[in-house]
This record gives C-alpha cells, sequence and structure tokens, in this order.
C-alpha cells in the first residue's frame, strides 16, 4: 500500500498529534456539537458534511480543530468488539484508516462510533467527505501548517478505500445496504451519490498533494480519477441526469436531489468542475423540476427521491423525505453553477414549511426532515445549517474567489508509463510512483 510509504509509519501518530496540540498557539481546544437532540451523538461527520459551512464561517479555528480531531481518528485502531443492529453481526469499534462515524457518546475522543446501526467502517461516503472537507478548509485558510498536519490522514483515507473498488476501474462500489448518510435507503454497484463524493475527492487529493509537494500522491490520485470518473458517467449519466446507482433495482433510475453533493464542494472549494457544464445544469434543472416543483409546488423543499414519472421514490423512509439541510445544499450546489431563481425557490420551500405561518410551525427546533404529508423527523437537527453553505456560495472567500485560473489537476504531471496505462484497458491495477511523505518536499515551489 502507498499508505506506508508516503505516511512513513502510522504507529507514532497519535502521541505526535498530542505533542504537536500541545503546544500549537492555534489549539483553540476542544469542541463537540450534537447531531440533534434525538441522535445524541458527537460531531455526526456525515451530518458535518453539510453542517460544518457554518463553523468555518464563523468560527474557522474550532472548524479546524474538529478536523483535527476527524485526521487524529483516522489513523487510530479500537479493537474492541460491538454488534451491529441491523444484521445483528460484530465488528470492531473503530478501524483504521476509516473516518469515525462520529467521535462518540459517552466518553468522547476516545470511545468513537456510538453509532451501532450498521458497521461504518464499510461506508463509502465518510472517507471522501473527510478529503473534501479538509481540502476546502486548507483551500479557504490556506494554513499551510494544518495542511501538512492532517496530510497522512487524508493518504491513509484515500488509501482506504482501494478496498472497495473491486474491478479495478477506479470507482468505489456500494455494497448492497444502505452503507452512507442514507442509512435505510439501499444501494448497488455504483451510486451517484458516493461515486461522486469518490471522483471530487480524488480531484480534492490530488490538488492538496501538489500544493503540498508530494507529487507522488498526487499522481496517484489523478490516475484514478482519469479512469473512474468515464466510467461513472458511462454507468450512470442517462442523457438528463445521474441514474441513483447501476443496479437494477425498482428505485435505480430514481432522481436523487443530492446526486451531485461532490459537485457542490467541487465547486465551493475553487476547484474544477467534476462534469461539463451540460451535464451539471442538465442534472440540476432535472431536479428543481421533479424534486422540488413536484412536491407541493415548490413549497417544502427538494424530497430526497422522485421517479422520473414524477411520483415520490417510495423505496424507504428517507427516499420519500424531504431533507432540510440536503435542499439547502442543492440550492448552495444551484448558487455557485449560476442558477439563482431554482435555488432561491428551492430553499424557500423550506422556509414556508419550516418557519412561514402556513407551515408547520418548528422555527428554532428545524428537524432533520420531513414528509409530503408534514410528518417529521429528529427535531434540533445539525444539518439545516447548511443554508450557510448558501452564504458561502453568494460570498466565498478570497482565497476561494481567487483561486489560480490555472487548473491543479493540469499542474499534476503523469508520468509516460502510468499514461499509457490509463489507456491500456487490460491493466487491472496501476502501481503509482509514490515518494516518502517528509518535511522536505515543502520546499518545493508548487
Amino acid at each position: 500500500m502507498a499508505c506506508k510509504e508516503s505516511l512513513c509509519g502510522h504507529e507514532s501518530a497519535d502521541s505526535d498529534y498530542i505533542k504537536h496540540n500541545q503546544h500549537n498557539p492555534e489549539n483553540v481546544g476542544k469542541f463537540l456539537y450534537l447531531e440533534g437532540i434525538e441522535y445524541i451523538m458527537w460531531c455526526t461527520y456525515d451530518v458535518h458534511f453539510y453542517a460544518s459551512f457554518a463553523l468555518l464561517d464563523l468560527f474557522p479555528k474550532i472548524e479546524l480543530t474538529i478536523q483535527r480531531d476527524f485526521a487524529r481518528a483516522v489513523l487510530h485502531e479500537d479493537r474492541r468488539k460491538v454488534k451491529f443492529l441491523a444484521d445483528g453481526s460484530w465488528g470492531i469499534r473503530k478501524v483504521r484508516g476509516a473516518v469515525p462515524h462520529d467521535l462518540g457518546t459517552h466518553d468522547p475522543w476516545n470511545e468513537m462510533n456510538a453509532y451501532n446501526i450498521h458497521d461504518t467502517s464499510k461506508w463509502k461516503d465518510l472517507n471522501p467527505k473527510f478529503v473534501l472537507q479538509v481540502y476546502r478548509d486548507f483551500a479557504a485558510t490556506g494554513d499551510m501548517s494544518f495542511g501538512r498536519e492532517v496530510w497522512p490522514a487524508v493518504c491513509a483515507a484515500i488509501d482506504y478505500m482501494e478496498q472497495f473498488d473491486r474491478d479495478g476501474d477506479g470507482l468505489i462500489e456500494n455494497d448492497g445496504f444502505p452503507d452512507q448518510t442514507y442509512d435505510a435507503w439501499t444501494v448497488h454497484g455504483i451510486s451517484a451519490y458516493c461515486g461522486c463524493l469518490w471522483l471530487a475527492a480524488l480531484q480534492a487529493a490530488a490538488a492538496m498533494a501538489q500544493r503540498l509537494g508530494d507529487r507522488g500522491f498526487a499522481e496517484k490520485c489523478k490516475i484514478k480519477f482519469l479512469k473512474a470518473k468515464p466510467v461513472f458517467e458511462d454507468k450512470l449519466w442517462n442523457g438528463s441526469y445521474f441514474n441513483y446507482d447501476s443496479g437494477s433495482s425498482s428505485n435505480s433510475r430514481s432522481i436523487q436531489a443530492d446526486q451531485l453533493a461532490g459537485q457542490w464542494y467541487t465547486a465551493s472549494s475553487g476547484l474544477p468542475p467534476l462534469f461539463d457544464d451540460m451535464k451539471i445544469r442538465s442534472t440540476l434543472q432535472r431536479i428543481f423540476e421533479y424534486n422540488v416543483m413536484k412536491v407541493r409546488g415548490g413549497r417544502m423543499g427538494a424530497v430526497n427521491g422522485m421517479n422520473p414519472n414524477g411520483k415520490v421514490d417510495e423505496c424507504c423512509m428517507q427516499s420519500r423525505e424531504i431533507w432540510t439541510g440536503v435542499t439547502y445544499s442543492l440550492a448552495a450546489t444551484m448558487l455557485l453553477q449560476g442558477m439563482e431563481h431554482q435555488a432561491f425557490t428551492t430553499a424557500e420551500g423550506i422556509f414556508i414549511a419550516g418557519w412561514s405561518e402556513e407551515g408547520f410551525g418548528y422555527w428554532f427546533q428545524t428537524p432533520e426532515g420531513w414528509t409530503t404529508d408534514g410528518h417529521y423527523r429528529s427535531l434540533i437537527y445539525m444539518r439545516p445549517l447548511a443554508i450557510w453553505a448558501m452564504q458561502w456560495a453568494l460570498s466565498p472567500p478570497k482565497a476561494v474567489l481567487e483561486a489560480p485560473k490555472v487548473n491543479m489537476m493540469d499542474r499534476v504531471l503523469i508520468s509516460a508509463l502510468n499514461m499509457r496505462a490509463i489507456h491500456d484497458t487490460g491493466v487491472r491495477k496501476i502501481a503509482p510512483k509514490i515518494s516518502c511523505f517528509t518535511n522536505s518536499v515543502f520546499h518545493c515551489d508548487c
């Protein structure tokens, strides 16, 4: 694994981290916040992905300290046994290389993964979300010391995902259970949500590696990206939007409101778009016309899943829910694409249903979501903080706004040998050139 060469050893990572933070002037202490008053877990990471724009915009040092905590957690392992409720299987509490679902409940930071419905070490969205959040924070703050500090965990998070690319096409596959933040919505094969996050994470990791001077890892990630992107489009693009997944289930062609989550982070971080403009705009317009406007005329937000026939996807509880935070992140993606009318109409549905006199009266108890008939779930939830992603899209920080005009991915050079391997369909695995990640790499001009 490249991880061992690039990271130069994980065993001392925890102690090095503790020593560093004892004397770090940027250390503002520890910070925790709950997923909600019904789901009592600290800093739930798949949801922090949506909520973290609020912290980064208002309290950037707190945001960075949360990312440092998760970076440390990636390199940590807790072999205590846990029973997972969904299927009754047993596994270890925290697997090395996997981003934890949360920082715990009873003993946060030390006893992570209070969530025990599924084995989240097999989830496909947590590791890409970590890479994307770290890169966004790194790009927005320009904090090179933060980048160097968390980089070993970024490499480990990327390398961990290789086990889910079972056919060597560079793209990860889902495993026929709800292995992502939609933990009641089963996914088969390649999925729009996790696949898009993975493409975005590869691009972000390549860009970050290039800026930090780890050119070997940058090349590795770009190779994977160039292999995976055409597979993703070939398997999922149907001419109007990306199918929910590549399986053959009744909902495989569903229109998922959150299918461009990876593109949302890509645009928010000043990186080049994952797909051509036509595909992005077509997808967002289809989501707007179906998931938003076909639900009470756009006055409730965006339903998570919509069938191509214009009927809500009823395959599970979460597919038929309207998630407040996802609606806000969708609106932010629309703003970043210049679709202001669609963005504000989409977000207005959450205001009408949640805050206006004709709505449900949630106000400052904004829940995770509600159904089209007004049944809510999980009050005072973390994800609605994604409304700050709309503010971010409207007024991005200077570092993102003035990102280099030269495409960072174009600056990642690929050796001639590996370039030929990309186009050789007979090659199942590519052995990239990996350089040992030491402090000396930072002396180069990137």
